[in-house]
C-alpha cells in the first residue's frame, strides 16, 4: 500500500499561506509535508520570495504534530555536514520524532554563483554528497567521529543530543543520473524523483534499488504535480513552473479522479512507496482535499 504525502515549495508566498498549507494537509491525512532547500525561487520570475529551508522545517516541525516532516532535497555545497547534522537533531526533537532528511548533490547553479558557492562538476559534487552523507550518518549515530576526507575533516566530533527516532532519521538521497542513481541506493535510506513518467520512474527505481546493499531497508517515492479535474494542464503548470512547464507536464496527475486514480496506479506498479503532490502558490486547496477524499481511499488496504 503507498503512502502520499504533499511537497511544498516556500516560494512566492507570505509565511502565514504556507502554515496554513501545512496545517490542511496534516487535516486532510497525508502522512508527509516536505519543503526544499532553495535561497532563490525556482523557475518562475526570481523577484519573489522564497524562505530558508531549515528555519522552514524546523517551523514545519512545530506547526504540524502527526505527518513526517522533511526537505527534498538540503544541497550538499550550501552547509557543513556537522552543522547540518546538528539542525536535523534539534528539528528532530521539536518534531517529536517525525523528521526525514533529504540530500542531493545540488543544482540550482545561480544560487552557487550568486552567493559566491563554487559550483563544481557533476563528478566533484557527487563525491561531496557521498562524503557528507558519510558523515551525517555518523554523527546522527556514533558517539564521535572522526573523518579525514577529500572535502571534510573532523577530529572526535560530536552531536549531541542524539535524534529520538533510534539511529536518526532516514535519509532520502535526490538523483536522476545513471551514477547518481546508484550512488542514492548506496547511500540512502530512501530515494525521491520528480516530474517523471511512470515508465520512467520505473527504470530509474530499478537502477537505485539494485545498488541497495545487504538487507538495508530502502523506499522510494515520486513527486508529481496534480491538476485535479481539469483535462488541460498547461495554464495551471505554466502559472506554477513557468518555463520548465514541458519539463514538469510528463509527471503530472491531471483531469477526473477515476484518470488520477489509474495514473497512481501504473507508479504503485512501477515500485512507488511514497506519491508526494508538489503545491507551489498560488496553493490549489481544492485538488489537495479531492485528491485526499477521492483518490487516496482507492488505495487502502483492502480496497
Amino acid at each position: 500500500m503507498p503512502r502520499f504525502g504533499v511537497h511544498v515549495g516556500q516560494q512566492a508566498c507570505s509565511m502565514q499561506e504556507l502554515r496554513g498549507t501545512w496545517r490542511l494537509v496534516e487535516d486532510l491525512g497525508y502522512d508527509w509535508v516536505s519543503v526544499w532547500d532553495h535561497f532563490y525561487v525556482s523557475q518562475i520570475e526570481r523577484s519573489h520570495d522564497c524562505f530558508e529551508a531549515i528555519a522552514c522545517q524546523a517551523a514545519l516541525a512545530t506547526t504540524t504534530t502527526r505527518p513526517r516532516v522533511g526537505c527534498l532535497v538540503y544541497s550538499a555545497g550550501y552547509r557543513h555536514p556537522a552543522v547540518f547534522a546538528n539542525s536535523a537533531v534539534t528539528i528532530d526533537h521539536l518534531s517529536g520524532g517525525r523528521v526525514e532528511l533529504g540530500l542531493g548533490a545540488g543544482w540550482h547553479q545561480e544560487e552557487y554563483s550568486s552567493y559566491g558557492i563554487p559550483f563544481e562538476s557533476g563528478a566533484v559534487r557527487l563525491r561531496r554528497l557521498r562524503e557528507y552523507a558519510e558523515i551525517v550518518r555518523a554523527l546522527l549515530r556514533d558517539e564521535s567521529v572522526t573523518f579525514d576526507g577529500e572535502y571534510w575533516q573532523l577530529k572526535d566530533a560530536r552531536c549531541d543530543p542524539k535524534a529520538l527516532q533510534p539511529g536518526g532519521p532516514r535519509l532520502w538521497i535526490g538523483a536522476h543520473g545513471p551514477r547518481a542513481l546508484a550512488q542514492a541506493g548506496q547511500l540512502g535510506d530512501g530515494w525521491n524523483t520528480p516530474f517523471v513518467s511512470s515508465e520512467e520512474f520505473g527504470r530509474r527505481a530499478e537502477i537505485v534499488r539494485a545498488n541497495v546493499p545487504g538487507r538495508r531497508a530502502f523506499e522510494t517515492g515520486v513527486t508529481l504535480a496534480l491538476v485535479h479535474g481539469e483535462s488541460d494542464p498547461v495554464p495551471r503548470l505554466q502559472e506554477w513552473f513557468g518555463d520548465a512547464a514541458p519539463q514538469v507536464e510528463p509527471g503530472t496527475l491531471y483531469g477526473s479522479s477515476a484518470r488520477i486514480i489509474d495514473a497512481v496506479g501504473r507508479y504503485v506498479d512501477a515500485g512507488a512507496d511514497w506519491i508526494l503532490i508538489a503545491a507551489r502558490a498560488p496553493f490549489d486547496h481544492e485538488s489537495l482535499r479531492r485528491f485526499a477524499q477521492e483518490v487516496i481511499p482507492a488505495f487502502a488496504k483492502g480496497s
